[in-house]
């Protein structure tokens, strides 16, 4: 059976970082029909009821048919200690980060702040997620279990550490290894979810564990790799005492083969010209978290100068490093940043960021993150008039991107009109 969902549609024929938003298609009277879990066909409304008569109707009248949000970087464990006052990157991890991710070897205790995770994520129109977990097996087997079980597409793996964090923080070179590794096999390609091998960073993993890790990755290519990169002046002079033989900071994770084109590098905003070149010439994935970098002082990110470099960078909430769950506010912060940078971003490129563009970094734009005959059917519906401010904004708008914009900087999940997993119909 087929299901016929009318409305104004958003989808993307290229990107808009390099085309402009010429390579946004916007439909007013659309229509998206999706079947067995896919798009099955993309045009006007009327085009669709023609060729589809009997498909199940949706309308949804003038709201906005969309792909899912995708956030590409995500610490699911940090739900509960989210927009936490007042701390830099070192002390914010050592007062509240790491205190929380010790409760989760306590599997009912991850499974409650997994389910709460993911509950919240999707209020806020995201339907994927590439998502940190904590040293302890149990987190991971948390997440990716409240994940399946709402049929989401979803990627994460066990964070590895075994220095600079406390005792019930750390494991060896082999248990990352070791622990990783049966992870994988056990959840990787299972329904829709991908393992990603997962060192934290640089400070609390010794060379023996950033080895080990890039041993496993070299074992299984097709993994996604993440960790953080030069987030704060003072985490990049910390690496450089700790590794005063390294050309610069991504140098520590080249050196034990923790460089790639699927690696996905969190931040990214103090890069020496070395450390941007080889990130570009590979098209590595970098997730830009611009809540999180304001909200903890960390720097404005060179959203131009990467993307147009070759990077494959994707928009994230950085939870609980980021203060908010919505992708919605992530685009509103982008838009800030990049105004401090005097590079303004188009709305069309700010809504490419947090769903093709995500999808791109994550390796993962032919499954997911635009609205195409052949893609899994992760879509959210987006009410352009969710409140009074927003409306009377929208009601002076003369064309679309006009209208979108107040949405981007001012919604929330009160935006979320609808939401469709895998074709299914979650409300």
């Amino acid at each position: 059976m087929h299901d016929l969902l009318l409305g104004q549609t958003l989808s993307f024929s290229g990107d808009p970082m390099r085309e402009g938003p010429q390579a946004a298609r916007h439909q007013r009277k659309g229509g998206v029909v999706i079947a067995e879990g896919r798009i099955v066909a993309l045009g006007s409304a009327d085009e669709m009821r023609a060729a589809y008569p009997q498909a199940r109707l949706h309308d949804y009248g003038e709201r906005l048919i969309s792909p899912g949000f995708i956030d590409a970087h995500v610490h699911f464990p940090q739900t509960a200690i989210i927009a936490s006052w007042g701390k830099r990157l070192i002390d914010w991890l050592n007062h509240y980060t790491f205190p929380e991710e010790s409760r989760f070897g306590e599997a009912d205790y991850a499974t409650k702040i997994a389910a709460r995770y993911v509950d919240l994520a999707l209020s806020h129109g995201t339907t994927a997620m590439c998502s940190y977990c904590t040293i302890h097996p149990e987190s991971v087997d948390a997440f990716f279990t409240e994940a399946q079980a709402r049929g989401m597409r979803a990627f994460g793996g066990k964070t590895c550490m075994d220095r600079n964090a406390p005792d019930t923080l750390r494991d060896t070179a082999q248990t990352a290894y070791d622990q990783s590794k049966a992870l994988l096999e056990r959840w990787h390609g299972v329904d829709r979810l991908s393992y990603v091998i997962t060192p934290r960073f640089t400070p609390t993993s010794s060379p023996e564990q950033l080895s080990a890790l890039g041993a496993l990755w070299g074992e299984h290519p097709d993994c996604l790799m993440q960790t953080h990169l030069s987030e704060q002046v003072d985490e990049i002079a910390w690496v450089r005492e700790l590794y005063p033989q390294a050309r610069d900071y991504l140098d520590t994770y080249e050196m034990h083969g923790l460089l790639g084109a699927r690696g996905v590098y969190g931040h990214a905003i103090h890069l020496e010209q070395r450390e941007r070149d080889r990130l570009c010439e590979l098209g590595a994935g970098i997730a830009h978290c611009p809540t999180s970098n304001t909200f903890i002082g960390s720097g404005l990110f060179d959203m131009e100068g990467l993307s147009l470099g070759g990077a494959r960078v994707g928009l994230a909430t950085d939870t609980g490093g980021g203060s908010s769950f919505s992708m919605l506010r992530t685009m509103a912060a982008a838009y800030e940043i990049a105004q401090l940078r005097h590079n303004p971003l188009h709305p069309a490129q700010l809504w490419w960021l947090a769903t093709q563009g995500a999808a791109r970094a994550l390796h993962a734009e032919h499954q997911i993150g635009n609205l195409a005959p052949g893609l899994e059917a992760d879509l959210a519906v987006i009410d352009l008039h969710s409140t009074p401010a927003i409306a009377q904004r929208a009601a002076q708008a003369e064309e679309f991107w006009e209208a979108l914009f107040p949405t981007i900087m001012m919604g929330d999940d009160r935006a979320i009109a609808g939401m469709w997993i895998g074709g299914r119909k979650l409300r």
